[in-house]
């Protein structure tokens, strides 16, 4: 009789595991896919803004000018933000460095700092010529980002002062810059490049264009505070 108690007691003991590992399994994957950022939406004071300033909803990338993703991410999903919120006015942008990898990330994070203290107007262009110069992913880890290279990508922005992003480069000028977004990007819990919040809701894939939609129709129609 203790053995046939025994027996019933494991067949219990296993069925109550099965039972539990079930409910995690099924929590799991109702999990809601974005997330509210519990510290609220990143300061955008002081970034380089694309859109209407006044314009309702803000969508911040967290983005490494050295990352594949990041690029990957420019070249796809941000033309149609441009195209179906941007421009419309329904959405501004802002993008703020996270130097993951290594020195060449902080120097282009610094040269585009002085770009943008230099001409706002020019800002974007020299994002998007930067992005377009990362080699292909089989060569990122090569030596790419170097002065000469950034003063090659500006010498057709006739607003940009060589000599002066060359100091800036050379003495750090636009650490503080740098120093800033490093804080902000720490306060929101960025591990990953590129990182999107919406408001304040951090987007778990930013390739879901799907998704990232359906956030921003959520903050448009959201009534004003």
């Amino acid at each position: 009789m203790k053995n046939k108690g025994a027996k019933i007691a494991v067949i219990l003991t296993l069925l109550v595991f099965v039972f539990v590992a079930w409910i995690v399994v099924l929590n799991q994957k109702n999990d809601p896919v974005p997330e509210k950022a519990p510290t609220g939406p990143p300061s955008i004071e002081g970034q380089p803004l694309l859109g209407e300033s006044n314009a309702p909803v803000t969508i911040v990338e967290f983005g490494d000018f050295k990352c594949p993703a990041c690029k990957a991410w420019g070249d796809t999903v941000f033309p149609k933000l441009v195209d179906e919120y941007i421009t419309s006015g329904d959405v501004n942008f802002a993008y703020v460095n996270v130097p993951f990898h290594g020195q060449e990330s902080i120097l282009a994070a610094l040269a585009a700092e002085s770009v943008y203290q230099q001409d706002p107007n020019v800002y974007w262009d020299f994002h998007k010529t930067l992005f377009s110069s990362q080699p292909e992913t089989a060569k990122h880890d090569e030596l790419w980002v170097t002065t000469e290279k950034l003063l090659e990508l500006t010498s057709t922005m006739p607003s940009i002062s060589p000599e002066k992003l060359t100091q800036d480069l050379e003495q750090e000028q636009t650490m503080p810059q740098v120093e800033t977004d490093t804080t902000l990007y720490k306060k929101h819990g960025v591990g990953v490049t590129p990182t999107i919040i919406i408001g304040d809701t951090k987007i778990s894939d930013p390739f879901d264009y799907a998704e990232i939609q359906k956030i921003i129709k959520e903050e448009l129609s959201a009534p004003n505070e």
